[in-house]
């Protein structure tokens, strides 16, 4: 899990932020171009444009993004609030390990001491929780630029146990992988779709030699072809507590 270090200035792989939408409503014209260019490269605008009144999506207290999943709060200290996608493009998400357990994972998500923390949890029965909106910007691949494109999946085990990756987990991880490459409108492949070792700059080595890549994707892929679900008018619900 990448510390908050990669957010502090640029940041290795850092993205402007900004969308084209943002950009024209903002002001047409090149000196306005210009300007907003400017802002954008120094990464102030995508921080500051979602906070003006009427312009943050609705929020409600313990939704969450993926349906069955578990809401379990991530302490603030691991993540930055943001309005992804309108304020930075998702197109990536991160396959990480915890080196531990479900619950190891948890706590020190919770814990501000961490800096760190990624958007969901699963364990190795296939439960789903999740710690932080998509909306937000998770610390969890040590590369700000990979923070901001990206939702990051913390599986519980070991990258040195091939027994951690179970059926169950891998069904269930694909599903949400699924969900997040239809809802941001990106291809389910390995450009896509990256290990935490793949990220630049990164020490890491999850999820290791043991996950299984073609499995994975051809889950997910799998998921792609069933019948879209009904659109979720908001986040949904969080699941009871099993």
């Amino acid at each position: 899990m990448g510390k908050r270090d990669g957010e502090r200035g640029g940041g290795q792989g850092a993205a402007p932020g900004i969308t084209r939408r943002r950009a024209l409503w903002i002001g047409g014209g090149g000196a306005v171009a210009a300007g907003v260019g400017a802002l954008a490269a120094q990464g102030e605008l995508a921080h500051w444009w979602w906070r003006m009144p009427g312009n943050e999506k609705p929020r409600t207290a313990g939704a969450v993004d993926f349906r069955g999943a578990q809401w379990v709060s991530a302490s603030s200290e691991n993540y930055r609030r943001a309005d992804r996608p309108a304020d930075y493009e998702i197109d990536r998400v991160v396959i990480h390990v915890v080196q531990g357990s479900y619950a190891t994972a948890l706590d020190v998500f919770r814990d501000p001491d961490h800096e760190a923390a990624a958007h969901y949890v699963v364990r190795k029965d296939g439960h789903i929780a999740q710690m932080i909106r998509e909306l937000d910007v998770a610390f969890h691949a040590g590369n700000r630029g990979y923070n901001e494109r990206s939702v990051g999946i913390e599986h519980e085990g070991y990258v040195d146990r091939p027994e951690s990756f179970t059926d169950a987990m891998y069904a269930s991880s694909a599903r949400l992988t699924a969900a997040i490459c239809r809802r941001y409108g990106f291809p389910a492949d390995r450009e896509h779709i990256v290990g935490h070792v793949e990220v630049p700059g990164t020490d890491h080595t999850d999820p290791g030699r043991h996950w299984n890549w073609g499995r994975y994707l051809e889950l997910v892929r799998a998921e792609l072809r069933k019948p879209v679900p009904q659109p979720v008018k908001s986040a949904e619900k969080p699941a009871d507590k099993p």
